[in-house]
């Protein structure tokens, strides 16, 4: 009764696979996107509540930036400047009227945002460019991660699961 056809399953994607992923669909959707560098990012918070973030926002925007960075995006670091002030538990949240002032300290162009929302089975994603002067979104993502043991503890910090 043997199937040689009976693969065991491809593994899920992994958080890192799956930003890759969405920064190639931004960049594929919009050529022009790397015009707005440099870009500075944000930290990504639930969409439960905007002033809040996690673990998971923390790191998530983190591999986003880096993967934009790998599809030719200039990325500014914006820690290791004394001008953003970084609230260690909830990382950098960038509020829209904050927008203009960092993004002119930072000589940003472009600003990486992105909330989550935590469902009973998966952790949605949504990720945008978004151009400094007048909020126009310029490329956007979305993904989603099967929300195993391994997300939830990214997202005790928000009173996750």
């Amino acid at each position: 009764m043997g199937n040689s056809n009976n693969k065991p399953p491809e593994p899920a994607p992994d958080l890192s696979e799956l930003a890759h992923k969405a920064a190639q669909q931004m960049v594929a959707s919009n050529p022009d996107l790397t015009r707005y560098s440099p870009m500075i990012a944000a930290t990504f918070v639930s969409i439960d509540n905007l002033s809040q973030s996690s673990t998971f926002g923390r790191i998530s925007s983190e591999i986003m930036a880096s993967a934009l960075a790998q599809q030719g995006m200039q990325v500014r670091e914006v820690k290791m400047r004394d001008s953003m002030f970084i609230e260690e538990s909830v990382g950098e949240l960038i509020l829209s009227r904050q927008v203009q002032r960092l993004s002119s300290q930072h000589n940003a162009r472009s600003i990486l945002m992105g909330t989550y929302a935590q469902g009973q089975d998966y952790l949605y994603v949504s990720a945008r460019v978004v151009r400094s002067g007048d909020a126009m979104v310029l490329g956007s993502a979305d993904f989603r991660i099967k929300l195993d043991n391994n997300m939830r503890s990214l997202l005790e910090g928000q009173g996750g699961w």
